[in-house]
């Protein structure tokens, strides 16, 4: 089993990966937590597949569990959602002492996270992520929360689990749509820090992305974890560092709120706004043209179209201005210097951000 370490200090966890590892999920809950209440929070498509392996680890160690169900997709990632969480966990008389395990992708982290740490002041929290983007980014890190109609991720906290529990193997059941969404983000960490990883993405692309070769996705999985993990450690708050995380997350964000995130998922949007601030890098002259065409190429191989054609360009800026990436009332935009060098700049003029705006909505 691979593992990797969150280094936090007292707040500290660790990270494992293999293939086939989930009816084992109870001898590691086991390892690290000696009480015995656990609520799993998962949705109603992981369930019909993975909640009853799960369950059944946990109950052969001799935990108590309780299942509290929600449903899929960011658009209920809600706080009347979050309220059904707290119902649950109070009828079932969840105490101090108890775990919430996340067993589902981003949408059910982030959501089951934030209940976790907010219920009683605070108690333990377990991720298993079941989508590539939530085993390759959101998963590790501690961001936790829900959206508000008036953006995404505005009500919620860092809050770091005890340990993040990942099988590989259940990317075999997800559908390709949120496969291919997932590779956006993995992607990412090629173009922010990691040229040499890039390269191995382009080279197996379809390897990775057909999972035809579950050992390579296994070492993507893994780098993606540990190139986050590196940032985490340095800057767990996103105070500086952890900022580059957000590469192209001003646009795609807005793209997701502005179309009420019913037409593209998470992945799909940011892979969007990638292409949108890698094209303002080179615009603006701090990357090389050749470079950003590389990168746009490969993010082209996700074949995700553009389907805002309605969003005007002042509502674009209005949703950017209420993105948590907004200081000091200025849009603070991560672009690309070079692959695997970073820059954060805050004087992205709004005529530019429309123009790359309009240059993904063509493509």
């Amino acid at each position: 089993m691979k593992t990797l370490k969150v280094d936090l200090k007292e707040r500290s966890y660790p990270v494992y990966i293999e293939k086939e590892c989930l009816n084992r999920f109870g001898e590691f809950l086991q390892k690290h937590y000696k009480g015995k209440r656990i609520a799993l929070v998962t949705d109603s498509i992981v369930k019909n597949y993975y909640s009853a392996i799960v369950e059944k680890s946990i109950k052969d160690k001799g935990f108590d569990v309780s299942i509290i169900e929600i449903p899929p997709g960011e658009k209920f990632k809600t706080l009347s959602v979050l309220e059904s969480v707290y119902d649950r966990l109070i009828e079932k008389n969840f105490s101090r002492d108890s775990v919430v395990v996340s067993l589902g992708g981003g949408v059910v982290g982030d959501l089951a996270g934030y209940a976790a740490s907010t219920f009683m002041r605070g108690i333990k929290f377990v991720q298993i992520p079941t989508t590539l983007i939530a085993q390759t980014d959101s998963s590790v890190g501690g961001k936790v929360g829900i959206n508000h109609r008036l953006g995404k991720n505005l009500i919620g906290a860092f809050y770091q689990p005890i340990f993040v529990f990942i099988d590989p193997l259940v990317l075999t059941t997800l559908p390709p749509r949120e496969l291919n969404a997932g590779m956006g983000e993995v992607i990412k960490y090629g173009a922010i820090k990691d040229e040499s990883f890039l390269t191995f993405i382009e080279e197996n692309f379809e390897d990775i992305n057909s999972l035809k070769n579950m050992k390579k996705m296994e070492e993507v999985i893994f780098r993606s974890c540990e190139i986050k993990a590196d940032v985490v450690n340095l800057d767990e708050r996103e105070s500086g560092l952890r900022r580059i995380l957000n590469f192209g997350h001003t646009i795609g964000h807005a793209v997701e709120n502005l179309t009420n995130y019913k037409i593209y998922l998470h992945g799909e949007a940011i892979t969007l706004g990638m292409i949108a601030a890698g094209w303002i890098s080179e615009k603006i002259g701090i990357l090389d043209k050749k470079k950003f065409l590389r990168l746009e190429n490969l993010l082209k191989r996700l074949n995700i179209k553009s389907e805002f054609n309605t969003i005007k360009g002042k509502d674009l800026l209005n949703a950017i201005a209420r993105d948590k990436k907004v200081k000091s009332g200025k849009i603070h935009f991560v672009l690309l210097e070079d692959i695997g060098k970073i820059v954060i700049r805050n004087d992205i003029s709004e005529d530019i951000i429309i123009e790359a705006f309009n240059y993904i909505s063509k493509n």
